[in-house]
């Protein structure tokens, strides 16, 4: 009978090291494709092109600097964090406030607050092919999300990053307009890559219909430069 009692209390104590083991621990389910820590900051190179029926295209670069402040309690009653944005215009001149906006991430998604909207920039766990409306939470009409490349290298400059989703907003082009947005975040590092073509084509005359002699619009190309914690 002792052997009995003392054969059952070594099995229960491995089962017990067996649930408390890395093996079972609960999956990653990709929340660090937005890290939110307060300190941590990223800078990123910024190409834009800006084109008017008024003027010529005007072409600026600058770069934009984004740090995740402390964190509150927003109206939803969820902890959330502020991003302090700073600009400038070359890497010797000083930083100046641009903007702040919010971000919030919870088992589900994660939203960020730009220019007084929410956006639900990525869902989790992030899956090949996942859709979303990422005007869930604003008031502008449904705008369906896709992922792409899901957990996938990719290379920014000089850099290379072992894990990234690509989130792509959309890729919209016809005789008249076009809209592509894309996103691309990396594992422990946030947004490193992001494209905005969002452009209006000539269609006063039907000479010009089908040219892409561009009317009025922007392109603006954001890549990651650096990144760290303050």
């Amino acid at each position: 009978m002792l052997r009995l009692s003392a054969l059952l209390a070594s099995f229960c104590w491995l089962v017990l090291l067996s649930c408390n083991s890395p093996e079972t621990a609960a999956p990653n389910v990709g929340l660090d494709y937005m890290p939110l820590t307060t300190g941590r900051f990223v800078i990123y190179d910024v190409t834009e092109q800006r084109y008017s029926l008024t003027a010529a295209p005007v072409t600026s670069t600058y770069q934009l600097k984004e740090t995740v402040g402390v964190s509150y309690t927003d109206v939803t009653g969820q902890p959330a964090f502020r991003l302090q944005r700073f600009r400038r215009a070359n890497v010797q001149a000083p930083w100046q406030i641009d903007s702040l906006w919010t971000a919030r991430v919870d088992s589900r998604m994660a939203i960020r607050t730009e220019n007084g909207a929410d956006f639900v920039k990525l869902i989790f766990p992030p899956a090949e092919r996942s859709r979303w409306n990422g005007n869930l939470f604003n008031q502008f009409q449904e705008d369906i999300y896709e992922l792409r490349n899901v957990h996938q290298p990719y290379s920014v400059g000089t850099q290379t990053f072992a894990e990234t989703a690509t989130v792509l907003q959309q890729n919209d082009s016809t005789l008249v307009s076009q809209d592509k947005r894309v996103e691309v975040y990396a594992r422990q590092v946030g947004l490193v890559y992001k494209e905005t073509v969002q452009l209006q084509f000539c269609s006063s005359t039907p000479s010009c219909v089908g040219k892409a002699q561009i009317d009025f619009g922007v392109r603006r190309y954001v890549r990651l430069a650096s990144y760290g914690t303050e």
